[in-house]
């Protein structure tokens, strides 16, 4: 797997020879490994969509240009936050697969099948718009692309219809001083 499949549990994993950097951008790397993180934090045995959304929101400007407003993003941060003080808490001991990606064994290791499915996706979005590293609104369409993921149903109750954030992307709706100035 380009993202560098995780041998143990994302509780246990620590960084090493199979760090993600084959088909990601530094950025969205670095976003893998705050991931994993949080979902240490959290108690996780795997990485998910909604720790893969959550780290996305905090660290990457384009991503965030893409929602509508300010409200929506504080409102959509909070939900990804009370995941582990209440919200999500039911998902702790289960994994999330919402059978549209199929499992494939010990390379899914330490990662839910949606969350490694929305990997293989940004890396295959990225080869089709003739880029050789991934970003971080390629793994955003990823994500939100199956309905059934855990970061979509914390987008529906944060009041994000994942659909028009999925045209948003693909439109290119980012802001120019995104684009432009890097995120300043």
């Amino acid at each position: 797997m380009p993202y560098g499949p995780l041998q143990q549990p994302a509780a246990e994993q620590g960084p090493g020879p199979s760090e993600p950097d084959a088909g990601l951008s530094a950025e969205l790397a670095s976003v893998v490994a705050g991931a994993r993180r949080r979902a240490l934090r959290d108690g996780d045995r795997q990485i998910d969509t909604a720790h893969l959304l959550h780290t996305l929101l905090e660290n990457d400007p384009e991503v965030r240009a893409v929602f509508e407003s300010g409200p929506q993003l504080a409102r959509l941060l909070g939900y990804l936050v009370q995941r582990s003080i209440g919200y999500g808490l039911r998902w702790q001991s289960s994994v999330e697969d919402s059978g549209a990606v199929p499992v494939t064994g010990s390379e899914a290791a330490g990662w839910s099948p949606v969350a490694a499915g929305a990997m293989d996706g940004a890396c295959a979005r990225a080869g089709r718009r003739g880029d050789v590293t991934a970003r971080g609104l390629d793994l955003l369409a990823a994500i939100v692309a199956d309905p059934e993921s855990r970061a979509v149903e914390v987008l529906g109750r944060a009041g994000v219809d994942p659909q028009a954030l999925l045209l948003r992307v693909d439109a290119g709706a980012v802001h120019e001083e995104c684009v432009g100035d890097g995120g300043r």
